[in-house]
């Protein structure tokens, strides 16, 4: 069996940056993550990083993800 580059696996949970609490906490989408090979841990592909006190959140990629309607508060 041949083990798959990042690049080739499909992501399955975004990654965000989460400032504040509740409905009024922002989601800022940071990235994806793409499971290892051996199922134990995953590659966290990122197109920015969180600055000050946000925290990072991943989250199951689900087709109607969508922070600004408030689907995580």
């Amino acid at each position: 069996m041949t083990e798959q580059s990042t690049q080739t696996r499909k992501a399955t949970h975004r990654v965000y940056s989460v400032s504040g609490e509740g409905k009024s906490a922002y989601w800022q989408l940071l990235g994806h993550a793409v499971p290892n090979s051996d199922g134990l841990g995953f590659n966290l592909l990122c197109n920015a990083m969180p600055i000050g006190n946000a925290r990072l959140v991943m989250r199951e990629i689900q087709p109607k993800d969508d922070p600004a309607q408030g689907r995580f508060a």
